[in-house]
């Protein structure tokens, strides 16, 4: 274990480039990607406007109060009789006077004050507000669970980057064990120890890594870049890594872990829309209902605009109720209802799928940490191993194939144990995420 520490430690600090930036270790990562992605910027938006629609829809229940100013225009024998008398301007000598079928064109001015009052609606309003509740606790649930997985995705970018930057520090280790048995291969045929034909198959095995090497230098570059978009960061921005930690242990045990699970928070929004659609079968029976209101209005009438030469007011009581609409109510009402039984399903389904995908997450945590385990013991027995075949070698015991294939196994068992740890981190902070929790919470 100590062995991998440092090899995991030198192997990071000699893939660092040096124009990296800040230093980054992988919670800071988690942190910066829920304050700065740009899918949990908008899953925040999404949330502040579903609670300024539920704030909307409970002001539906207060009166409301409008203020709107009419000019008209006109030469209608009874508006104008009207008119004349709602500007208290009516002369009945004039009147009859005048040709009352043709009279001259008359410019009224209407400012009017009208205050409305709801006073039951069959249940629609009260059904609104809470469809309108449900949604805003699940746009929350959804930016809360997208905050979990930018993070999460973040978590991952991190890994792939610290593993690809590893992944450097092996190759480059090892083209450097490679040329140092070429340089004394060279050395032995100069002195006649060894064929020229075992030198020329290092050379070929030295060209071969300094190919690996190109490509694994590739690879770090597109995993920064990665890291940076699932930061919110210009794409061009490095940052030098902390080496990976060990792998945690999964806390507790798989039942703890699907209790957990049942309030995932993209399970708690859809039930939440479930619930919107469940009111949406009130919404609809509410037309078969009467609506009842008070309405109560003040007028100024003039014949210039915001005058006030006649005033008048009225208070109404106003109740209807719908007698027949051709059958569409009850077609809504009926189709509310299967959309509900649809949801129903739709959403078991999901919690069940959810249960389901925390069982593999707990599986492959488990899993992944034991072949982390075996990983680890077989990179020391292939550095043992190549230890030993270096110095039969520098005795002229073995030869320089076998000097090759040892080194070649000592990095084929350091990348499988690399990729073991990799996974073993990514693996449990997925289980925290499709359980429900932070993933941060995994983190030692």
């Amino acid at each position: 274990m100590a062995h991998r520490t440092l090899v995991a430690s030198v192997v990071c600090l000699a893939a660092v480039p040096a124009f990296a930036g800040d230093r980054l270790t992988l919670q800071e990562a988690m942190q910066r990607a829920r304050a700065s992605a740009r899918e949990v910027a908008a899953a925040k938006a999404h949330a502040e406007a579903g609670s300024e629609r539920s704030r909307a829809a409970r002001a539906y229940r207060l009166p409301s109060l409008r203020l709107e100013e009419n000019f008209i225009r006109t030469d209608s024998p009874a508006e104008v009789f009207a008119l004349k008398l709602n500007q208290e301007r009516f002369s009945f000598p004039d009147f009859m006077a005048a040709d009352p079928n043709h009279p001259s064109a008359l410019d009224t001015a209407i400012t009017r004050l009208e205050l409305t009052i709801p006073i039951y609606t069959g249940g629609e309003l009260a059904a609104r507000i809470g469809q309108a509740e449900a949604s805003a606790r699940a746009a929350g649930d959804s930016a809360e669970w997208a905050g979990n997985q930018a993070a999460f995705d973040a978590a991952q970018a991190y890994v792939r980057l610290a593993q690809a930057q590893e992944f450097v520090g092996l190759i480059e280790h090892s083209r450097d064990t490679i040329q140092r048995h070429v340089d004394q291969a060279a050395a032995f045929v100069e002195q006649g120890m060894l064929v020229r034909s075992e030198l020329l198959r290092a050379e070929v095995e030295l060209a071969r890594i300094d190919d690996m090497l190109q490509e694994a230098r590739g690879n770090v570059r597109l995993a920064a870049a990665s890291l940076a978009f699932r930061l919110g960061s210009d794409q061009g921005t490095e940052w030098e890594l902390a080496p990976l930690p060990e792998p945690p242990a999964p806390k507790g045990d798989l039942s703890s872990w699907l209790a957990s699970a049942g309030s995932r928070p993209d399970l708690t929004a859809a039930q939440s829309l479930l619930r919107a659609g469940e009111l949406e079968v009130a919404v609809r029976r509410s037309a078969f209902l009467p609506r009842v209101g008070v309405v109560a209005r003040g007028d100024l009438v003039d014949d210039t605009l915001f005058g006030g030469h006649g005033s008048s007011t009225a208070i109404m009581a106003q109740a209807s109720v719908n007698l027949f609409a051709g059958g569409s109510d009850r077609a809504a009402k009926r189709a509310a209802e299967w959309d509900v039984q649809a949801g129903r399903a739709d959403v078991a389904r999901f919690r069940e799928g959810v249960m389901l995908e925390t069982r593999q997450a707990w599986e492959t945590a488990a899993t992944a940490r034991s072949r982390e385990a075996t990983a680890a013991r077989a990179v020391a027995a292939a550095v043992e191993a190549e230890r030993i075949v270096s110095e039969r070698f520098a005795t002229g015991v073995v030869k320089m194939l076998d000097v090759i294939d040892a080194a070649t196994a000592r990095r084929e068992a350091e990348t499988r144990e690399l990729v073991a740890r990799a996974d073993a981190n990514a693996a449990v902070l997925r289980l925290a995420l499709v359980a429900g929790s932070r993933p941060e919470s995994a983190l030692p």
